[in-house]
């Protein structure tokens, strides 16, 4: 793992499960910026845990459009350039295992077999912006404890204890979350065997040596959870930069699906100097 006190270390992190779209390069954009403003290495990690949508062209076209916008990473891609390899997520799944083993000793874990139907037929009407937070209905009656782990098919869920989470975002300033109310018991391990994305970052992010993590918005309150996590691993925190997110002339939240701002149709419309301005918002 590199020095975080010798050089700033960002990253992209895009998962391959279809074309950028001009949110996508917003991102890359101010990430890459921010960390080589500061003379950093920028890393470019594949996240590519959901094995039914991701797939290996979208990750080549994915460099290929990072690239023609004169986005060049310093370590990471499909070529594993650098120390801290692999940089595919579905690569390392020994790491995560691991790192999963150290969590369950410490006796915060358990089985839990509810299915997202389940959780959600218990959600309280106010909850009504997505989130979905977890009852509790497989937790055990005390925490922490080592729970047996049963025959079958199950998820595995990290116990949170009812306390807050702060930190200061370079954009949003002082957050604040309660990690039993805003978060709730959240997966570490599918019961298909997928890693989740909360702790396969923070392992990432922890052991790739990177010191800021520059993303879009939606996010934010991803970041308490993950603090949670870096502290049971015993990790340094890196520092966060949340920004705002694109949206389509409907006002809503740009996905792949807007083919209109793809890269595809930037690509075939502007040139990389007019995509950049126009993610950055200067045209």
């Amino acid at each position: 793992m590199m020095d975080n006190k010798k050089v700033p270390v960002g990253r992209f992190a895009p998962s391959p499960t279809g074309r950028m779209h001009l949110g996508n390069v917003y991102a890359a954009i101010m990430s890459y910026q921010s960390v080589k403003a500061r003379g950093g290495r920028w890393i470019l990690r594949i996240e590519d845990l959901d094995s039914q949508r991701s797939r290996l062209e979208y990750a080549r076209q994915l460099e290929d459009d990072l690239l023609w916008l004169g986005l060049q990473w310093d370590e990471g891609g499909l070529d594993n350039i650098g120390p801290n390899g692999p940089y595919c997520q579905s690569q390392r799944s020994e790491i995560y295992a691991e790192h999963l083993a150290k969590i369950k000793a410490k006796g915060l874990t358990y089985p839990c077999s509810c299915s997202r139907a389940d959780i959600l037929a218990t959600q309280a009407p106010h909850q009504s912006d997505g989130r979905v937070i977890y009852g509790g209905t497989c937790r055990p009656p005390k925490m922490p404890t080592i729970v047996p782990e049963p025959e079958g098919r199950y998820s595995t869920r990290l116990w949170v204890p009812d306390s807050e989470i702060s930190f200061i975002d370079r954009n949003f300033g002082k957050q604040t979350f309660n990690l039993a109310h805003d978060c709730g018991d959240f997966i570490l391990q599918r019961s298909d065997g997928q890693w989740a994305y909360q702790l396969a970052v923070v392992v990432d992010d922890a052991l790739m040596g990177v010191t800021e993590v520059v993303r879009g918005a939606d996010l934010l309150l991803s970041t308490a959870q993950q603090i949670y996590l870096y502290n049971l691993l015993g990790y340094q925190i890196p520092e966060f930069a949340h920004i705002p997110l694109k949206t389509n002339s409907a006002g809503q939240r740009l996905a792949k699906r807007d083919s209109a701002m793809s890269m595809a149709e930037l690509r075939a419309r502007y040139s990389p100097a007019e995509v950049i301005a126009l993610a950055l918002g200067h045209v």
